[in-house]
């Protein structure tokens, strides 16, 4: 059995694959590499097949986005760590070391994450994870060195290891054993916030989630689908009330659900003036479809609570971010 297997999902994106997979090779020691192809259509299994013959292929039939791709790959793999690792994410030499490291002498650990910096601006904190994902009072994911769309400098203020949230799926190291006692990432959420979601299942089992301020990676992001996309606006907010649904206590439900309802209200009569129809729409579909199908996600909240005991742990930080950033 692997002690660790890296495991890029990839859906066409053969120039990132390109550019990014050799330094994978380079830097990640003894490790297992694995490419997870989601039915892309631009010649990726083939061309890695010919130049990167020791790379593992496993190719699936379709594109089931990244929860699912990832749980069937994951599920074909045996090893002590899986590292989740975006396809347009450059390593650095001994990237990989420090993260297992931090898991081996701490059991109690479940997930952690390297640092994130800008492929673009290697200066800036990168949106996708930065130095460790936290949650608010009403759901809403921000980062220490990103919050919203405004990162920080890196000037060593990060270098610690701390406890946090949630790690970005960007770049992710998991315990497998833990992986497969969480149920795996939900293959509802199809893409966006699933890594939210794991983080804080495993939270309410009693695990930790850490950042590892002494592991550094520099990630491109969007690289499959646009930050500025309409459906990733539909499947953020989706995701982010189900994200609640599930993993709250019962006593906050109510009360934050209604309250994240109303400010994801405000928020796409924002879009809809500052962006056009399209954002608007996205957040609409979100709710309806939230709504539409409220029966499996009662089932999945039912699963969720039976795991973790009936152990609910909170964000961190009980305040608004909304509040704090814009007002």
């Amino acid at each position: 059995m692997q002690r660790t297997a890296v495991v890029i999902l990839n859906y066409n994106t053969i120039s990132y694959l390109q550019q990014f997979l050799p330094s994978v090779l380079s830097y990640s020691g003894e490790a297992q590499i694995v490419v997870t192809d989601n039915a892309s259509t631009d010649g990726s299994a083939a061309w890695l097949t010919e130049n990167f013959p020791q790379v593992k292929l496993i190719s699936l039939s379709r594109n089931e986005g990244f929860s699912r791709g990832y749980n069937l790959a994951l599920g074909q793999l045996e090893a002590d760590y899986y590292v989740l690792l975006n396809s347009d994410v450059e390593v650095t030499p001994g990237w990989l070391r420090p993260l297992i490291a931090l898991m081996d002498r701490e059991p109690g650990v479940a997930a952690c994450q390297p640092k994130i910096r800008s492929f673009a601006e290697k200066g800036l904190f990168e949106y996708a994870g930065a130095a460790g994902g936290f949650l608010d009072k009403w759901g809403y994911p921000f980062c220490r060195g990103r919050i919203f769309t405004s990162p920080e400098a890196d000037h060593g203020q990060y270098d610690d290891d701390c406890s946090i949230d949630w790690a970005t799926g960007a770049c992710m190291v998991v315990r497998a054993r833990t992986f497969r006692e969480a149920g795996g990432l939900d293959d509802a959420f199809f893409a966006h916030m699933e890594e939210i979601d794991l983080c804080w299942r495993l939270r309410n089992m009693g695990y930790r989630i850490m950042y590892c301020g002494k592991s550094t990676v520099f990630h491109v992001g969007g690289g499959t689908l646009s930050k500025v996309h309409p459906r990733k606006t539909y499947l953020n907010f989706r995701n982010g009330i189900v994200l609640l649904y599930k993993n709250l206590p019962q006593r906050q439900l109510v009360a934050v659900i209604f309250t994240r309802l109303v400010l994801d209200g405000l928020a796409a009569c924002k879009m809809l003036l500052s962006d056009g129809p399209a954002h608007f729409l996205a957040v609409i579909r979100a709710h309806f479809s939230f709504y539409g199908n409220f029966s499996v996600w009662a089932k999945q909240r039912k699963t969720a609570q039976r795991i973790s005991g009936g152990l609910n742990q909170e964000p961190r930080f009980r305040g608004s971010i909304v509040w704090q950033y814009f007002f």
